[in-house]
């Protein structure tokens, strides 16, 4: 059954926080878990198994997080402000997919309005590991059949449809924009391990539930294709789904 998490209710969450390399932001949790909203001392979840996990950072003016990698896949939506993501530009709407194991970055944030980006992920992650410390480039090296796989589409303007992929495993992205009312029917989840739906703008609502601009939900690879209708504003909504590993 799909989970969705509101922005309304994730806000009671938002932490300030810093990471290993001195980047400062604003952290919100929306599904899962994460260092920044972990009590001490709790077991971590297990690696390797379906876990949504989903937050969004608020990364301050002017501050840059260092090239990294993830011990998981991971999705990020860039929702608000603008900077860049490697060479990439970064401001709303792009979509960025780094597989784990894969570095990438760094992330730079403007100095007027900083960046905010949703991270995705479809399994538990302990924390970034920056290439800035010779202990994580020697355990990225060592990793057995370690291949780098990153993609990003955007800025977007006006396109619809399947923005990244579908690839063979899965792993796509798709943007859907849809008058009050209209119904939103999503691609089958079998296809890979996981989706998520981020809505950029406008509402949409399910089973009676609004799902206001900034929410998400997890829609897991056994349930029936996601289906919703455009709130009174119409949505602008991303879907992004994880290969299958």
């Amino acid at each position: 059954m799909p989970v969705i998490a509101t922005a309304d209710d994730a806000r009671v969450n938002r932490r300030r926080g810093s990471a290993a390399d001195g980047v400062t932001f604003w952290h919100t949790l929306y599904l899962g878990t994460s260092r920044y909203n972990m009590a001490p001392g709790t077991p971590d979840p297990e690696m390797g198994k379906l876990f949504p996990m989903a937050f969004l950072v608020e990364q301050d003016p002017g501050s840059t997080a260092s090239a990294h990698y993830h011990q998981a896949d991971q999705f990020q939506l860039i929702v608000g402000g603008h900077g860049t993501m490697g060479t990439h530009e970064a401001r709303p709407v792009t979509v960025h997919f780094a597989a784990k194991h894969t570095a990438y970055g760094p992330i730079r944030a403007s100095t007027d309005a900083g960046v905010n980006y949703f991270t995705l992920r479809n399994g538990f992650d302990p924390g970034a590991r920056f290439m800035t410390m010779p202990e994580n480039r020697a355990a990225l090296r060592s990793v057995p059949g370690r291949r780098h796989r990153e993609a990003v589409v955007g800025p977007l303007a006006d396109e619809t449809g399947a923005i990244l992929g579908p690839e063979p495993d899965g792993m796509g992205a798709w943007r859907y924009r849809a008058a009050a009312g209209e119904r939103l029917i999503g691609p089958d989840p079998a296809w890979g391990l996981g989706q998520y739906w981020v809505v950029v703008e406008g509402s949409m609502t399910r089973d009676g539930q609004t799902i206001p601009p900034l929410s998400c939900v997890f829609v897991y690879p056994d349930d029936p294709p996601f289906n919703a209708f455009a709130g009174e504003a119409g949505v602008d909504v991303i879907a992004m789904q994880f290969p299958r590993s």
